[in-house]
C-alpha cells in the first residue's frame, strides 16, 4: 500500500486538503532562531528559549519519529464556532473556539485511521502546542515560504491558516522542491506594522509586537507604546491583511476592511462587561476560546487600553474602579489621563 497516496486520501476525506510531507532533520532555521533568542526578541516568552534544544532535535520530543505529515487549515472564515462572541477587534484566528483542541481532534482522527492501516508505525499529533519549529517543517513540506512578516505564505491560500503536524516513525521522503520566496521587493507588512515590530532579515521583535503585549505578556506595555495599539483588543493581523497574497486569496476589499480600525460598532457593552465581570466569570466565559491565553488580567488590561485609545469617556467609572486592583492601576491611570 502506497503510504503517501493513502494518507492523502484520508486527509482529504477529513476536509484537510492542504498538506505535505517532510523528513525530520536539523531545522533549516535553527541558527536564525537561536540568534533571535540571543537578541532577546522573544521578550518575556522564556519557554521559547527553554525549548530551543528540543526544537533543534525533534527526536527529543518523539524518539521514534522520522517524518512529519504537515497540515494547514484556513481560519477565514473560522471553522470552529465560539460560544462567547465579542465585537471587539481580535486577531482572526481567535474568532472561534480554541483551535488547539478542535484541530488536534481532526488530526487524531486521521492518525487513528493511519494506525489501523499501518500498525507497525507510530503517529503523534501536535497543533502549535509542542516545541517544534512548525514553519520550518511546513516549508520543507512545500506548504509555502516564510514571508517578511515571518508568517508562512502559500501562493494559493495566503497565510491565514493554522499549522498542525502528525509525527510518524515512517520515513517519508517526497523530494519536493521548496516553494520559492515570492515576497520580492514588497515591504507592505514592514511599513504597515504600527509599532515597527518587523525587522530586516524576517525577524519579529516581540518586544514591539501588539500581539505579544495583548496575548502573551503578563504585564502592561510601556506607556509610550499603548497609543499604537489603537483598537486592537487581542492580537493583531495587520502584517497579514496588508499582504498581497492574502488580497489575492480573500479579496482586496475584505483585507483592506480588516486592516482598518473598527468601523461603526458600539463596543461599549463588551468593554463594560469585561471590566465589570469578576476574573472567575471571565475565565469561565472564555474557557474554550483562544482569548483565554491572555488570562482574565490580560483581558481587563486590554479593555482598559482600548477604552483609552477610543476615548470612551462614558466608561470612565469602570476604569477608575480598576485602580483598586494593583496589577491594573498603572494602565488604568494611563487611560484615565487619555479621557481628560
Amino acid at each position: 500500500m502506497d503510504f503517501v497516496s493513502k494518507c492523502g486520501e484520508i486527509l482529504r476525506r477529513h476536509a484537510l486538503d492542504q498538506f505535505g510531507f517532510s523528513t525530520l532533520q536539523r531545522p533549516l532555521t535553527i541558527d536564525l532562531y537561536r540568534d533571535w533568542i540571543a537578541k532577546g526578541y522573544h521578550a518575556g516568552m522564556n519557554y521559547l528559549s527553554d525549548h530551543a534544544s528540543v526544537k533543534e532535535d525533534p527526536q527529543r520530543l518523539a524518539p521514534k519519529a522520522r517524518s512529519a505529515i504537515m497540515v494547514a487549515k484556513n481560519y477565514l472564515p473560522h471553522p470552529y464556532p465560539a460560544q462567547t462572541q465579542l465585537k471587539l477587534r481580535t486577531a482572526l484566528y481567535a474568532h472561534g473556539s480554541d483551535y488547539h483542541s478542535s484541530f488536534r481532534r481532526e488530526l487524531e482522527s486521521v492518525a487513528h485511521e493511519l494506525r489501523s492501516l499501518f500498525p507497525e508505525d507510530e503517529f503523534l499529533c501536535f497543533t502549535d502546542s509542542a516545541p517544534i519549529l512548525e514553519r520550518d517543517l511546513a516549508y520543507r513540506a512545500g506548504l509555502g515560504w516564510v514571508g517578511k512578516n515571518t508568517c508562512l505564505i502559500n501562493p494559493q491560500r495566503g497565510s491565514l491558516f493554522f499549522i498542525g503536524e502528525i509525527l510518524t516513525s515512517r520515513l517519508i521522503d517526497t523530494n519536493l522542491p521548496p516553494v520559492p520566496d515570492m515576497c520580492g521587493s514588497c515591504d507592505r507588512c514592514l511599513r504597515a506594522c504600527p509599532t515597527q515590530a518587523l525587522e530586516p532579515g524576517r525577524l519579529l521583535n516581540a518586544n514591539k509586537c501588539i500581539a505579544y503585549w495583548t496575548i502573551e505578556a503578563r504585564s502592561s506595555a510601556p506607556p509610550e507604546m499603548l497609543v499604537q495599539f489603537n483598537d486592537w483588543f487581542f492580537g493583531c493581523d495587520i502584517c497579514q491583511t496588508v499582504c498581497p497574497w492574502n488580497e489575492k486569496t480573500f479579496g482586496r476589499t475584505q483585507m483592506q476592511q480588516l486592516s482598518q480600525k473598527t468601523q461603526d460598532q458600539d463596543l461599549t457593552d463588551d468593554l463594560r462587561w469585561i471590566l465589570s465581570s469578576s476574573r472567575k466569570q471571565l475565565a469561565r466565559a472564555f474557557a474554550d476560546s483562544p482569548l483565554s491565553r491572555a488570562r482574565p488580567y490580560g483581558l481587563k488590561r486590554n479593555a482598559i487600553v482600548v477604552i483609552g485609545n477610543l476615548k470612551l469617556k462614558e466608561l470612565r467609572p469602570e476604569v477608575a474602579k480598576c485602580r483598586e486592583e494593583p496589577d491594573l492601576k498603572e494602565v488604568a491611570d494611563w487611560t484615565l489621563a487619555q479621557l481628560l
